[in-house]
């Protein structure tokens, strides 16, 4: 219902026990409580609430009431609004460097033409030379102290900071091959024992050790040892501290693959999609095949009997794990309480069991870990929860960035059980989503239905995603399928499938919370409408918008200005230790204003602007 048409709503003073029946069309599913009896008077397809969790949302509608209405779209060819936060010699500079941007020799080049550079100007005058252009234009400052004015700025404007600190090593991509082939091998598989039960997907493949070949919009961090582990968590500690002490409602940004050795997130992906696979399986078994993930529910009978079939375990073995967690009451078993069949196996080694198919055995993935190999897996866990919890303590929301899709399986669901013990009163933990996955819907809807079924905060980053070139050159070369969506309109249509569940879920269930990670006009007005049409506030804070520091500058403020959450991706660094970071940056604007010349368009005009009504050295105040 739109905003307009919204009907007064009386506050109800009591809140009896018992069930309200709430006659509701969504794409999200209702909440739902498994082995409970439906309530008495409910009819068939009718979603059944709690009055308690419904009367919430009526006083929170209500409360509501006196606030603005969601926009069903905005103007986004207002210059004036647009870039009133910057002065005009920051404008010629997002035009110089644009224009650059969209120069092939120049960006295919820049690494060359940078070194160049600082050898003729020497070190001072380079970094001042890089600080007014593209430092300036994509790079906040150089620590935690000299970024606060451009925080500080954007925030009188309307537009929150994701800090995000851009150092990464300079290696050549032989260093960065050797150090990826020995961090992601275990042991055991350098003495042959076991290696040939893994798949080549989990396993480090020469030519593509170097994870930074065609990926142009994401840090990458190579693992050396322990200590430079520990080391990153203490530069993303004092992110979190900068956030909080410089924003209000900050989030942080973080990457799992600078915490540990990679070896456990390929062993542990490998782990969690052969498990997926064998479910898939079962569940083909039962006529179940081709149904959305969320959808397929096992019969408990038919289970055992598969299991007990395959050798992989007894009735009676089966019936003792599914006793053990409480599962199968209902007569039924969901994807999510087979995973939680995985949890049961908490003491790390063990988690790496697979069922063998052939042997009808649970086996190890490997058959032995060293004991330094089972300490660097409880300290990647321990760093992370310290992160969690200074997060927590700061009022700082997490944001965890999503990796390549052999890491992906066990960055999620570490993700998700941070989720799981953090967002209980708030989101604090928000997971990444890369749309242009074609298992992106069944991953979204599957943790969804989780938060809903244990009243968890769900927070969730969606994005179109940075690893495509890399990712098909692998699965092509490797031998596996490409994980890709295989056109551009179908990695569309995948973001606003999951960014439509994501809003109906908010609409019925305001824990749920999504940040709209695009430069993608189309899909912010999309988003806009869908906003509208369902009713969610913009002061509500369940919806946020994010865009990257120096782009898109007329989506971002004017939604900022306009009441919406709307953030930068704020990158921070010293000036030589962000360069490759910018190197890729200048390679994706080139792409970027190739394809979409409105930006700099805009620039110009409110340039002209400025020029012909006698504002050409205005200078913004806040």
């Amino acid at each position: 219902m739109a905003c307009s048409k919204m009907p007064p709503l009386v506050r109800l003073a009591l809140r009896p026990q018992g069930w309200v029946i709430a006659r509701l069309q969504s794409t999200a599913a209702a909440p739902k409580v498994k082995g409970s009896a439906d309530p008495e008077g409910a009819q068939p397809g009718e979603k059944k609430w709690q009055l308690g969790s419904q009367v919430d949302h009526i006083e929170r509608s209500e409360n509501l009431m006196l606030k603005s209405c969601p926009a069903a779209t905005m103007n986004f060819d207002n210059t004036q609004e647009a870039y009133k936060s910057k002065a005009t010699w920051e404008l010629l500079r997002s035009i110089m460097v644009f224009w650059l941007c969209s120069i092939d020799t120049l960006v295919d080049r820049n690494q060359q033409i940078l070194s160049l550079s600082k050898k003729v100007l020497g070190q001072k005058l380079f970094e001042k030379m890089m600080k007014m252009t593209f430092y300036g234009q994509f790079v906040a400052g150089e620590d935690q102290e000299s970024i606060k004015p451009v925080i500080r700025r954007n925030q009188a404007f309307g537009v929150g900071s994701v800090l995000d600190y851009s150092v990464e090593e300079d290696l050549t991509q032989e260093e960065a091959e050797k150090k990826e082939i020995e961090s992601s091998t275990a042991e055991a598989e350098k003495e042959n024992l076991g290696a040939e039960r893994r798949e080549k997907k989990y396993q480090v493949q020469p030519g593509f050790g170097d994870r930074r070949g065609g990926v142009i919009s994401a840090r990458t961090y190579f693992y050396a040892d322990e200590a430079k582990c520990d080391h990153h968590m203490e530069t993303f500690l004092k992110c979190i501290d900068a956030s909080g002490g410089s924003s209000e409602d900050g989030f942080s940004a973080i990457k799992l693959t600078a915490l540990g050795r990679p070896q456990f997130l390929l062993q542990f992906s490998e782990v969690l999609m052969k498990w997926r696979r064998f479910f898939h399986q079962l569940a083909a078994e039962q006529g179940k095949a081709g149904m959305a993930a969320v959808e397929i529910e096992l019969e408990v009978e038919k289970l055992q009997e598969s299991l007990a079939k395959l050798g992989i375990a007894t009735k009676d073995e089966s019936r003792n794990w599914f006793s053990g967690e409480n599962l199968g009451l209902s007569g039924t078993l969901d994807l999510l309480d087979w995973n939680s069949l995985i949890d049961s196996r908490t003491k790390i080694s063990r988690l790496l069991l697979v069922p063998n198919l052939q042997s009808g055995q649970l086996e190890p993935l490997l058959s032995r870990f060293t004991e330094e190999e089972d300490l660097q897996m409880k300290r990647m866990l321990q760093r992370i929860d310290v992160l969690a919890k200074r997060a927590l303590e700061k009022g700082v929301r997490l944001m965890v960035d999503a990796e390549q899709t052999y890491f992906q399986p066990a960055i999620s669901r570490l993700t998700l059980e941070m989720q799981r013990k953090f967002n209980m009163e708030s989101p604090i933990i928000f997971n990444t989503y890369q749309c242009y996955l074609k298992e992106a819907y069944d991953n979204v809807t599957a943790d969804v239905e989780l938060s809903r079924r244990e009243g968890w905060h769900f927070g969730a980053k969606l994005v179109r995603g940075a690893y495509m070139q890399q990712e098909r050159n692998r699965a092509m070369e490797v031998g596996y399928d490409d994980p890709i969506n295989p056109t551009y309109d179908k990695t569309n249509e995948m973001y606003h499938r999951c960014l439509d569940y994501i809003l109906e879920e908010i609409r019925h269930n305001r824990k749920a919370n999504v940040m709209v990670a695009s430069h993608n006009e189309d899909t912010v007005k999309f988003t806009l409408r869908r906003m509208n049409e369902l009713v969610i506030y913009p002061e509500e804070k369940k919806v946020y918008f994010g865009q990257l520091l120096g782009m898109c500058d007329q989506i971002s403020f004017p939604l900022g200005q306009a009441g919406y959450p709307v953030y930068k991706y704020v990158p921070y660094g010293p000036v030589n230790e962000v360069l490759p970071y910018l190197s890729r940056r200048a390679q994706e604007n080139r792409g970027i204003m190739k394809g979409a010349i409105r930006e700099r368009h805009l620039l110009w005009s409110e340039f002209k602007r400025r020029l012909l009504t006698g504002n050409l050295f205005y200078a913004p105040r806040f």
